[in-house]
């Protein structure tokens, strides 16, 4: 038996509601979730508005494949702080939490501990991370930060 209150809707989320959410969050700003259903006159949870928001409707998120410097970034990460994915997608500008841990679970650790499909071509990052010949110090974090953010700006 379930805990949910009586009457919360569950399920797919209509694109009714997400115009009601973002109209909310625009007035009222982020934070304070538990205000959010009442406020934007939503039949949800506060979980659900709040994972709504942060995982789909954020203005800034960043959708698509990662490209090979935010991989390899996240492998890098990943060696470093482990499954700590909200500290890493915050290293990732416009991705979320749940995009990094996705993307590491159903791709990146797959190709790591299986060699991938690619021809056996892995990234110097990807290589270091499987043999293990050397510990990247957690003094490297700022560089490593600094030389992805570099590459970003370039691309744009």
């Amino acid at each position: 038996m379930e805990n949910t209150p009586v009457g919360v809707r569950k399920g797919a989320w209509s694109t009714e509601e997400d115009v009601l959410l973002r109209k909310c969050i625009e007035n009222f700003g982020e934070g304070k979730w538990h205000l959010v259903p009442l406020r934007a006159g939503l039949n949800r949870c506060r979980k659900s508005c709040r994972l709504r928001w942060l995982n789909y409707l954020k203005p800034n998120i960043k959708r698509g494949q990662f490209n090979n410097d935010e991989v390899d970034l996240i492998i890098r990460l990943h060696k470093l702080l482990g499954n700590r994915w909200s500290l890493i997608a915050g290293r990732l500008p416009g991705r979320t939490a749940n995009d990094v841990k996705n993307v590491w679970n159903s791709h990146i650790e797959k190709k790591l501990l299986y060699g991938g499909g690619d021809g056996g071509s892995q990234s110097c990052a990807e290589s270091d991370y499987v043999h293990q010949h050397r510990t990247a110090p957690t003094s490297d974090l700022p560089e490593l930060i600094t030389s992805y953010r570099r590459k970003s700006d370039e691309s744009k």
